[in-house]
């Protein structure tokens, strides 16, 4: 769950904006704080599923995440850098496991810079990251578990001053796909290699 000073930084927030907000307690950080590696993807998965239970119980068929278009584009190129694989974070999602809700990313194509302009003009204050994890490295100044996220985020900001069309570059690369060109790719239900009918095809040039 959060801690006090986020969860307060939340609340007046939302007072500012005169949005009627419903706070549930979870156990989440007790279930991931005793692994070892990254607990991220498993809290992620744990949130996002108490979010949509308590969505449901509130008569709601949707959930709406806050990720922007900078996060859209650094996730493209955090799969790529450090996950060997072609990805990207979807505007919106069916969940495979509660059945008529959705998630939705009503933020997708806002950019981050604007998004920190309209908190100033409302007077808003976000909090970094809402995770008791970030608390213990931020005290104990462990830069090991920086954010590959930050990481990205710099070299896209470098990248940037040689080209500005980058940012629209790297998410532009994820909608032009050809498959003709790509070695191997699968989808829900099977995958392709690009052998598996090479010879059929004889001498057809792509």
């Amino acid at each position: 769950g959060y801690n006090e000073i986020n969860r307060k930084t939340i609340e007046e927030n939302a007072k500012i904006l005169n949005i009627p907000i419903t706070v549930f307690e979870t156990n989440i950080y007790d279930t991931v704080v005793d692994i070892e590696t990254s607990p991220c993807y498993l809290c992620a998965r744990m949130r996002r599923g108490y979010l949509y239970e308590e969505a449901q119980k509130l008569g709601c068929n949707k959930i709406a995440l806050g990720h922007h278009f900078d996060d859209v584009i650094e996730t493209i190129l955090m799969g790529m850098l450090y996950g060997g694989q072609v990805q990207t974070m979807m505007p919106k999602l069916h969940s495979t496991n509660h059945p008529g809700m959705e998630l939705i990313r009503p933020l997708y194509m806002v950019r981050e810079q604007d998004i920190i302009a309209w908190s100033r003009y409302n007077n808003l204050n976000f909090i970094k990251c809402a995770c008791r994890f970030d608390d213990k490295c931020d005290i104990n100044g462990d830069s090991a578990k920086v954010s590959k996220r930050k990481e990205v985020k710099e070299l896209i900001k470098e990248l940037q001053k040689k080209s500005p069309y980058i940012e629209m570059n790297i998410f532009n690369s994820v909608q032009n796909v050809n498959l003709n060109t790509l070695i191997s790719y699968h989808n829900r239900e099977s995958s392709y290699h690009f052998l598996d009918d090479y010879d059929e095809r004889g001498g057809v040039q792509c």
